[in-house]
Parts: structure tokens; C-alpha cells; sequence
């Protein structure tokens, strides 16, 4: 993952592709077992002086990294970030920091940071949300469903 430019990988494939190579099979809940894993992934790149590489690792449904995150801040002797989104910024920088390291074909420039492209396209749809003016009925003023018919005027 590191070696490809904005390229994440989700809990459930890590878990799987641990357990691949590893030939150590669990029924156990991925929760339950890959935290402590992960930490100790953390505080090994630390202790080499490598950017964490824990912060490829997303959540499948919204590509957020996990709340195991804040060992990654904790370790570094930064506090803690409450923010969602700010801490979403953090991993990015951290991303790009892996890719630079570990020798990914970057962009012109050295790279930018992004965000999980799932998380990317969420507050992309976010944004577009809000920058549209509603829409709203010329007659009673109501704000329009999606269908754009109005449900009082018909």
C-alpha cells in the first residue's frame, strides 16, 4: 500500500490478508483483534523513525481510520485531535509521509495529501450539498422534495 500514491487499504483486508500469510486463521471479531496488532505496528515505525503506516488503514464503510488512530498521536507525544475531519487531515499528511518514504510514484511536486477516496467523495457530496441553493416552490414557498414536485401544490 505504501508504495502505491493515495492508495489505502480497508481493516477486513489487512485482517484477511494478515491471516493469509500468516496461516493463523481466527473466527475471533476483527475488532477484537486487530487494535493490538496495529499498535504494535505503531509503536515499531516509530521506534525505526517511519512515518505510521497505520494510517492506510480505513474503515470499508466510510474510509475514516479508526479510533485507534490517537495511539498514532500518542506515541508521536502529540495529544489527542476530537476533531473527526481534523484527524482525517492528520492521517492524509501521515499517508502522504508513507508514500514519500517507501517510495511510491508521486506527482509532480512531491504529492499532495488526500483523504480516503470513499471519506473524499463523502465530503465532496457534503460540499455540493450545501453550495446548491434549495430549491423551493414558486407558489406556496415550500421547500421542494427531491422530485422537485411540490407536495402542497402538487
Amino acid at each position: 500500500m505504501a508504495q502505491t500514491y493515495h492508495a489505502v487499504i480497508t481493516y477486513k483486508e489487512l485482517a484477511e490478508e494478515t491471516q493469509s500469510r500468516t496461516g493463523i486463521r481466527t473466527k475471533t471479531l476483527l475488532h477484537n483483534w486487530i487494535g493490538p496488532i496495529l499498535g504494535l505496528v505503531v509503536r515499531e515505525a516509530h521506534r525505526r523513525g517511519d512515518p505510521p503506516l497505520t494510517a492506510l488503514v480505513v474503515h470499508t464503510d466510510d474510509g475514516k481510520v479508526g479510533n485507534g488512530y490517537k495511539e498514532v498521536l500518542a506515541v508521536a507525544g502529540q495529544p489527542p485531535v476530537e476533531d473527526e475531519l481534523e484527524r482525517e487531515h492528520h492521517a492524509a499528511e501521515a499517508r502522504l509521509a508513507c508514500y514519500r518514504r517507501f517510495g511510491a510514484t508521486l506527482s509532480p511536486g512531491g504529492g499532495v495529501r488526500a483523504l480516503a477516496p470513499r471519506l473524499q467523495a463523502s465530503v465532496e457530496r457534503r460540499r455540493k450539498r450545501t453550495d446548491e441553493p434549495l430549491r423551493v416552490c414558486e407558489r406556496c414557498f415550500v421547500q421542494l422534495p427531491s422530485m422537485g414536485i411540490c407536495d402542497s401544490c402538487g
